[in-house]
């Protein structure tokens, strides 16, 4: 059955190959199911309620890129975007959470009809690479800059907006402790550095006294406080507009090269370095946030993680299928999950910081028509707290830039497309 349903002789692999490449992704990916919750409780959510959805939105859409598909890449709720849901949409714009899961399934919905009618390689070949790059390095400022505010690395000053916390506080020190952790076990090659970090710090916190131990396992909690409770008649707003597309564009660029560049180290391309069953791959990824927006979670997405369930020898479905497995198994760690404080995953949101921000590396830098934009998107995102006004102001400063310097016909009709369309929000929001 396994061989006709993931075609394992045709892929070189073997059915303890694939178990094994699963719990290799898992183990890499598994932080998400403590970050998550964390993240999304200060929204006003119910902790029990994220975990769960947490779980089984990444589940489900493990399953449907693993039977469907035939991939062996796994998703679960996106970093990023748990932090724009949260510090943004909730708490900066003012919304509530179940208009926030409203945006979020309408971005999916918007992402499926894009996966359906092949305009993806139109809107990820419109938008130059520069902003990519750039908005991608600004979400891992934002995650860093919510990482140090969670630690009180970083707190408000009256006279310069933000200042040095006390480096003597003891929550100051293990969130310290633990990005230095992941740094160091990432170096010697140790897969699950990021969880190992997350229950390490934990426990010094129980043993310090910072912290209550709650138990390890027990029944899942209940749903009921986040399931289909998304309002989405409320993110049928005008204002919202600029949610629903960064919700979408982050997501849709977040995948496709997540795709790529696991299929790449697997040698899934084919002649022509394409991807086969792109489309199914994305609608697996699009049909993921949808569920997991019912379920009550920010956008679902394909992890890069994922590649090293790839290293291990992973090349089929059969993977992403183990991994949706154990995250089902994982909804027994609840009580777990409830005890993890914000400062133990604090290092992280600045480990992904890191990563994120390493493909500025990549920006055409003796360009300013294109360094500067990126720029723009990147540092706005953390200074104004919103990945959407991030990416608002990254596109109207390319088109005026590209203006200015005389090289506008470099500007493809969908970048002045939304660049008015930003211009216009900001001058009647």
């Amino acid at each position: 059955m396994l061989e006709k349903l993931f075609k394992l002789k045709a892929h070189k692999t073997t059915v303890r190959t694939e178990v094994i490449a699963g719990f290799t992704t898992f183990l890499t990916m598994a932080y998400i199911i403590f970050v998550n919750p964390s993240v999304l409780s200060q929204a006003g959510m119910n902790n029990g309620s994220v975990f769960v959805a947490t779980c089984l939105a990444a589940a489900a859409g493990c399953f449907i890129m693993g039977f469907y598909a035939n991939y062996p890449i796994a998703l679960a709720p996106g970093m990023g975007l748990n932090a724009f849901f949260t510090y943004a949409v909730v708490l900066g714009m003012g919304y509530s959470w179940q208009v926030a899961l409203g945006s979020v399934f309408l971005s999916g919905c918007i992402f499926i009809c894009l996966s359906l009618f092949k305009v993806r390689e139109w809107v990820i070949n419109s938008i130059p690479f520069s902003l990519r790059v750039g908005i991608a390095a600004g979400i891992g400022l934002f995650l860093g800059f919510i990482a140090l505010q969670n630690s009180g690395i970083v707190v408000a000053n009256k006279a310069t907006l933000v200042g040095l916390g006390d480096l003597r506080s003891p929550k100051i020190l293990l969130s310290a402790l633990g990005f230095f952790l992941i740094v160091g076990l990432e170096c010697r090659k140790v897969k699950g550095s990021v969880l190992i970090s997350i229950l390490l710090i934990t426990l010094l916190s129980v043993i310090f006294g910072m912290n209550h131990f709650n138990g390890l396992i027990s029944l899942p909690p209940s749903i009921s406080p986040t399931f289909l409770q998304l309002d989405i008649a409320g993110a049928f707003n005008v204002s919202m507009l600029s949610v629903i597309f960064a919700f979408l564009f982050v997501d849709l660029f977040d995948t496709a090269g997540t795709l790529m560049a696991v299929a790449q180290r697997g040698n899934l391309l084919d002649a022509k370095g394409n991807l086969p069953r792109l489309k199914k791959a994305l609608l697996a990824d699009s049909s993921a946030t949808v569920i997991g927006a019912l379920f009550g979670t920010s956008s679902t997405t394909s992890y890069i993680e994922s590649g090293a369930g790839v290293e291990a020898g992973g090349r089929t479905g059969l993977t992403a299928v183990v991994v949706g497995i154990l995250f089902i198994l994982a909804l027994l760690f609840s009580p777990l999950a409830g005890m993890i404080p914000a400062y133990a995953t604090a290092g992280a949101l600045f480990y992904v910081c890191v990563l994120m921000i390493s493909g500025m590396a990549n920006i055409e830098w003796n360009d300013l028509t294109e360094a500067a934009p990126a720029v723009v998107a990147a540092i706005m995102m953390p200074l104004s707290y919103s990945i959407a006004d991030g990416i608002a102001l990254g596109f109207i400063s390319y088109a005026v830039i590209k203006i200015l310097s005389g090289r506008y016909k470099e500007v493809s009709a969908s970048v002045w497309f939304l660049a008015v369309l930003f211009i216009i929000k900001f001058a009647y929001a």
